[in-house]
């Protein structure tokens, strides 16, 4: 049976600090619905009813355009594990590019962001997520799955990139929605 919270436990902490993978999901007032896989070291718990994501590149960039017509977001964690159980958190997100007033004090929290460990270059926003409900339910149509590891060929097709390399993609794939929406992401 569901059951809603007003903000994060330490147990729902623990569960999705737990997860290798999340969901993101948005949309703007029309239009397509976007859900997203995620992973990498890519998300931080910050307190009861904030969470941090930084969204690297990807081959398309919806979350950014939903947000800038509508700042809902939900996050969604499934365990794969012994444990049956969804948490979701509900909520809304304000977007920061690099280079934006408030990103140099959020990037800080992704170790892999820092200069001695250039791994995310190509993040091209923080996304610092308010949640104003959590909501668990049971998780019993979700399958056992075994984590392998990691893929490395996002960090491969990043270290094989220049800096201009990235700008160049993002001015490709990245500006607009599927929609034809802006994405707002400085190129």
């Amino acid at each position: 049976m569901a059951k809603q919270f007003p903000a994060l436990t330490a147990d729902h902490r623990k569960f999705i600090e737990e997860q290798h993978m999340f969901f993101s999901g948005s949309a703007g007032p029309s239009g397509r619905v976007n859900i997203s896989p995620k992973g990498m070291d890519s998300l931080r718990i910050m307190g009861e009813n904030r969470i941090l994501w930084m969204n690297l590149t990807g081959s398309g960039n919806e979350t950014a355009g939903h947000l800038k017509q509508d700042p809902r977001m939900t996050l969604m964690w499934c365990s794969y594990t012994r444990r049956p159980l969804i948490l979701r958190c509900y909520g809304t997100a304000k977007t920061y590019h690099p280079g934006d007033d408030g990103w140099d004090s959020r990037a800080v929290e992704f170790p892999a962001h820092r200069v001695e460990f250039p791994a995310h270059r190509s993040a091209r926003q923080i996304y610092d997520v308010t949640v104003d409900m959590v909501q668990t339910s049971c998780g019993y149509a979700v399958p056992f799955m075994d984590f392998v590891q990691d893929r490395d060929t996002m960090q491969t097709w990043v270290d094989g990139k220049s800096d201009e390399d990235l700008r160049q993609y993002w001015r490709d794939k990245n500006t607009t929605t599927l929609d034809g929406q802006e994405t707002g992401i400085p190129v």
